[in-house]
């Protein structure tokens, strides 16, 4: 589980890694960050007028991201 403390945390503090200026949903990035248990955590979130919406949050593997979490296989 990620919490929703941990969810706004990395929101917060996190790095924005990618960005999706052209994404179906509207523009959109994927944020990393860490969670209260040191694991990595990828958020994808949209900014709306009046509010972020969470697309998703995941933790990420390493079959699929390089060492780090922040750049993709």
């Amino acid at each position: 589980m990620i919490s929703p403390i941990d969810v706004r945390e990395i929101i917060e503090y996190g790095e924005v890694i990618e960005d999706y200026p052209l994404d179906h949903r509207g523009h959109s990035c994927l944020i990393m960050g860490y969670d209260n248990e040191n694991r990595p955590v990828h958020i994808v979130c949209s900014p709306k007028e009046d509010y972020l919406a969470i697309i998703t949050a995941y933790i990420p593997s390493l079959e699929e991201w390089e060492k780090g979490y922040k750049k993709r296989k």
